[in-house]
């Protein structure tokens, strides 16, 4: 008989006016439901001794029960029985009686509470003396089953964490002999454990509650590059199919075979040690405080205390960097998060921030979308925001700066020390000046001689002569030899001075074109340098550094004397802007001559 056949047969019985004696309640529930203890592979199973007739005068003892969504509750009290007389004149005094466990359950039934009851907290409430409300039924809440999952199940996956041995014999305590494995092909890597379907619950009135069902996966979800999902006789595997190092993918959760060190637990004392590593590196942990990996390309997605040193390519930080380090000998630096009390260097690259507190900061170029308390040097430096830092570059852009509490905010527009073409420029301004005089000199007493009346008579008279445009008599011949002889010295002095004019001109040409080189040559030598700051909200101040070399050799300083140098008192350099508001575009006049102290 099935079990939806059993539960009209039992209702049959209960709605008839019997109900079962010596009832095992666990025994009946599991017959109808399927829920109690296992009854193993029995033939037949006693549910009660026997049928007996529900009479009206015990129906009547048993009252309703106070339903609620998910369990239900009965008032137990003493109950007695009603003086009767008998036809005799005997009177029978009202007598305690007694409820009955069956008689409870048949008529809870027919009540519509098919399931759930507590039988012995029902036992313990009949027979107490003292009245009680209790709880004595309630649903029975669906089992969740087993999602599926995978495991890991590769020996070979296991690290050595003993201390590393140096070359020397001695013991690095700090590093770990071999903490990224290299994996084989063909090596089974996960095993796939498959779901367990849950168990259903029960209302009070005996409907099914399905359970949710398990979640599924499904293995080749997983492989990625360089591994596969296979079938097997002891189950489903992702196994390898190449030689190389484990990588594991954050959001996809695909495994891969890569030429990539791909870790996910950290770097600690605990896990790994400090690293030197030959190869690109990827670190979904943090990496604590006092401990170093060294590598190139490496990419952080925790929290970094420690110190990151890349040989090359991109350092990528995707959380914060809390008083530790990053230095890229040749690459970028880019960090997602926060970077407080921490130094930044990119020797040959550019570094791009959201935020920075306290930092000392160098690169190429820097680009920070807010800066505080913070020393930044580099040859373009674009930020937002800036409270309370000191700025060094080429080309700074600052979007707005001030100060932040007793911290000043300066920026320092560094520009190439080229002093050295000033005295030749000045000299070769003087030399030329002095000629242009000389010349404006000699032309003057050029013109003052030529201007006087035999002078000039006998310098036209000249003039045609040497055009032929006049023909003289050999009187007015003589006439003019006397002539030339009484102006002979003017003539002598005049001569004198178109030499020394053009000789004069020649050399104011030549100088001048030296002149023009040498400004050439500054201009080159300068370069450009700016400084766009377009809003202030507090005092700051905005000054030239001059430099003499590269600015690599500033940007090498160490962080302490590179903190002192911008924060330090100025030497040199012009003063551009000092105030609380207001905006400021320079740009760099390499003509411009320095002021005079």
């Amino acid at each position: 008989m099935n079990k939806p056949a059993l539960v009209a047969a039992v209702t049959h019985v209960y709605q008839s006016g019997w109900y079962l004696a010596g009832l095992d309640y666990p025994a009946l529930i599991k017959a109808l439901y399927g829920v109690g203890p296992d009854t193993g592979a029995l033939q037949a199973l006693r549910l009660a001794d026997e049928l007996r007739l529900f009479e009206g005068s015990r129906l009547a003892l048993y009252k309703n029960p106070k339903m609620s969504l998910s369990y239900a509750e009965y008032y137990f009290q003493q109950l007695y029985t009603e003086e009767m007389t008998l036809p005799d004149g005997t009177v029978i005094p009202e007598r305690p009686v007694q409820l009955d466990i069956d008689e409870f359950i048949a008529d809870m039934w027919n009540k519509g509470i098919r399931f759930g009851i507590d039988v012995a907290a029902v036992k313990t409430a009949m027979v107490a003396i003292k009245a009680d409300r209790i709880t004595f039924a309630s649903d029975l809440e669906p089992a969740p089953g087993q999602d599926a999952t995978v495991v890991e199940v590769s020996q070979d996956l296991h690290r050595s964490n003993a201390p590393k041995a140096r070359a020397d014999g001695r013991i690095d305590l700090q590093s770990f002999q071999n903490r990224f494995p290299q994996i084989q092909a063909n090596m089974r890597l996960l095993k796939k454990i498959p779901s367990v379907p849950g168990l259903p619950g029960f209302d009070m009135a005996g409907r099914k509650t399905e359970p949710e069902p398990p979640k599924d996966l499904t293995l080749r979800f997983y492989a990625g590059e360089g591994t596969e999902a296979q079938t097997q006789a002891d189950g489903e595997y992702l196994v390898s199919t190449r030689e190389g190092f484990l990588s594991v993918d954050s959001k996809s959760r695909r495994i891969s075979i890569t030429d990539k060190i791909i870790s996910l637990e950290g770097v600690s004392g605990r896990t790994t040690g400090n690293l030197q590593l030959a190869g690109a590196y990827e670190e979904y942990g943090d990496v604590q405080e006092q401990r170093d990996v060294t590598g190139s390309d490496i990419t952080v997605h925790g929290h970094v205390y420690g110190n990151i040193n890349s040989r090359g390519g991109t350092v990528v930080l995707d959380k914060n960097l809390v008083s530790g380090s990053v230095h890229n000998a040749s690459g970028s630096i880019a960090i997602a998060g926060v970077a407080s009390n921490s130094v930044i260097y990119a020797a040959n690259g550019a570094v791009t921030m959201k935020r920075a507190e306290n930092c000392i900061i160098s690169g190429t170029s820097v680009k920070i979308e807010e800066a505080s308390n913070c020393e930044i040097i580099a040859d373009e430096v674009f930020i937002e925001l800036a409270e309370g830092c000191a700025i060094a570059g080429r080309n700074v852009e600052v979007e707005s700066a001030g100060p932040r509490r007793r911290t000043e905010m300066i920026i320092h527009v560094l520009v190439k020390d080229v002093t050295r073409f000033d005295q030749e420029i000045a000299d070769l301004e003087m030399r030329i000046a002095a000629f242009a005089q000389s010349n404006l000199a000699s032309q003057q007493e050029i013109d003052r001689i030529s201007a006087l009346p035999d002078v000039r008579r006998y310098l036209a008279l000249a003039a045609k002569l040497r055009t032929q445009e006049l023909m003289l008599t050999p009187e007015q011949g003589t006439h003019l030899r006397k002539i030339a002889g009484a102006v002979a010295e003017e003539v002598k002095a005049i001569q004198k001075h178109k030499t020394d004019l053009q000789v004069g001109q020649t050399q104011h040409n030549l100088l001048s074109d030296r002149l023009g080189r040498v400004i050439q040559q500054k201009l080159e030598a300068a370069g450009v340098a700016r400084c766009g700051l377009h809003m202030t909200s507090g005092e700051t101040v905005v000054r030239t550094m001059p430099f003499a070399a590269d600015t690599a050799a500033l940007r090498q300083l160490p962080p302490k004397d590179l903190k002192q140098r911008l924060r330090g008192t100025p030497s040199g350099g012009e003063l551009l802007f000092a105030d609380s508001a207001g905006s400021l575009d320079w740009h760099l006049n390499p003509l411009q001559r320095p002021a005079s102290p």
